[in-house]
């Protein structure tokens, strides 16, 4: 039953309309995109940051965990409340407060959705470089927290290439600005360190994005292989030519077929992967750069390449990769979207590994990733209303994170660490390592009650104090918390 003093508390706030509490609301967050789920005592909706102090030292006082959640597509279990508590919504914080175009930045509130910083921009000629696959609908507050990457990551970087200044609210309540509205300040990042740090620390309020010129020209390609060798292969040969595309994804036979069915892209039914390469630029230097990624296509055996220079074509053959994910519902029921790094040389090898492993398991696997910083998006097919499915995809999903981590890679390279892959953590830091990290946890003020369960490994319940931070609070002493 919900805490009926947490609630009248929370209610005085935000309103009573604000706050969710019965059971049917509760339900629609008690997931992201993961396939995990925990579920709150209550969802409330702030309208701005001084509300959303307030329902921080609401929780502080009732000792309730906090989670913060944006529009709920991460897919690390980011935003799931696995110890309960109150979840805090960010989605009606969704006001873009400035655009100074002169000085390519905008004042974003965390609700705001990423593809509306782009469009808002575009009459100044600018946009707003980081691309999720999710981007109609993820929020930037998410974007922040998990330092999300798309397409165009490859050459302009991540969320935290783009991040100039924050302002957030500390777990004790405190609305803080860091960095601010020129680039590189002096003093610590402690804006570098908030992007990418999951909720677990504070909880963003209002960002300072960098704004970039639209490119004069863009060149889109489309080259098809008979196997999925020969693509990983020419991904290697572009970067090694010299050439940085502003994008470089893959797409394997499962996700082509699943596509075709979605969108009549054109693919041929026995092609094994295709890749789509972007450059841009001044127009003469795209020209030049798409006649080099062509040569090395066709050396590399493409049997066939697409090339787009209008708007119209090259949005044609983005249109198979932007539907690649909903047209993967053709092919089962439920899919489990992994997130891996390795390095670009090593993509045929653990590409083969994937695939082998999942044969072992006895499950299909469709491959659309970026391939041009070796990020590995393996979606396994299945189907979760049969018994056991769910935790032998889980157990496959740690497979294939030791492929990538083996292979001298990492474990995740824009979906965050989260719930999902927090005990893998151990793999690639030290003992002295996670201390450390759980050590600027509390420099922030921040217990385990701040988005709790989330990035550190840990055998125990969510809500139990971490061995790592129990080690860190030792080091400091008795006033960790204060």
């Amino acid at each position: 039953m919900p805490n009926s003093s947490l609630i009248r508390d929370l209610s005085r706030v935000v309103g009573r309309r604000w706050v969710l509490h019965e059971p049917e609301d509760l339900l629609v967050y008690e997931y992201d995109a993961t396939i995990e789920r925990g579920l709150p005592e209550a969802v409330v909706l702030p309208y701005n940051a001084n509300q959303v102090s307030q329902v921080v030292r609401i929780a502080r006082r009732h000792n309730a965990p906090v989670t913060a959640r944006g529009a709920g597509t991460g897919l690390s279990g980011g935003a799931i409340p696995c110890d309960g508590g109150i979840v805090i919504v960010t989605s009606r914080m969704n006001r873009i407060l400035e655009v100074d175009a002169g000085n390519r930045i905008a004042v974003v509130e965390p609700g705001v959705i990423n593809q509306d910083i782009t469009d808002a921009v575009a009459p100044h000629g600018l946009y707003f470089a980081p691309d999720p696959s999710s981007q109609k609908v993820c929020t930037i507050g998410g974007n922040v927290a998990e330092n999300a990457g798309g397409p165009h990551c490859l050459r302009y970087g991540t969320t935290t290439n783009h991040v100039l200044g924050l302002e957030i609210v500390t777990p004790e309540g405190d609305l803080v600005w860091l960095g601010g509205k020129t680039a590189d300040p002096p003093g610590y990042d402690l804006t570098g360190l908030v992007v990418g740090s999951e909720g677990t620390i504070c909880i963003v309020t209002k960002v300072i994005v960098r704004l970039m010129d639209c490119p004069q020209s863009t060149v889109t390609l489309l080259a098809i292989f008979d196997e999925v060798d020969q693509a990983s292969h020419a991904v290697s040969a572009i970067i090694g030519q010299g050439i940085v595309p502003a994008a470089l994804e893959m797409m394997d036979r499962n996700t082509m077929r699943a596509v075709e069915e979605a969108v009549q892209a054109g693919y041929p039914p026995d092609a094994g992967a295709v890749l789509l390469i972007e450059v841009d630029g001044l127009e003469e230097e795209t020209r030049e750069q798409a006649d080099s990624v062509r040569a090395v296509c066709e050396e590399l055996g493409a049997r066939e390449l697409r090339i787009g220079f209008s708007a119209e074509d090259r949005e044609r053959l983005w249109a198979g990769r932007k539907g690649a994910l909903g047209a993967l519902g053709r092919l089962a029921p439920s899919y489990y979207i992994l997130d891996g790094v390795v390095p670009r040389s090593k993509l045929p090898a653990v590409l083969r590994g994937v695939y082998e492993a999942c044969d072992s398991f006895g499950f299909q696997v469709a491959n659309v990733f970026h391939a041009g910083d070796g990020n590995l998006h393996p979606n396994v097919m299945f189907d979760e209303r049969v018994p056991g499915a769910t935790q032998r995809v889980l157990d496959l999903g740690e497979v294939i994170m030791r492929l990538c981590v083996e292979a001298g890679g990492t474990i995740t390279g824009e979906h965050g660490v989260g719930y999902e892959k927090r005990n893998y953590m151990s793999w690639i830091f030290s003992e002295d390592d996670l201390e450390v990290m759980a050590g600027v946890k509390l420099a922030f003020g921040a217990t385990d009650l701040f988005n709790p369960g989330k990035i550190f490994p840990s055998s125990k319940g969510c809500g139990e104090v971490s061995s790592r931070m129990k080690a860190a609070i030792a080091k400091v002493g008795p006033d960790a918390y204060v």
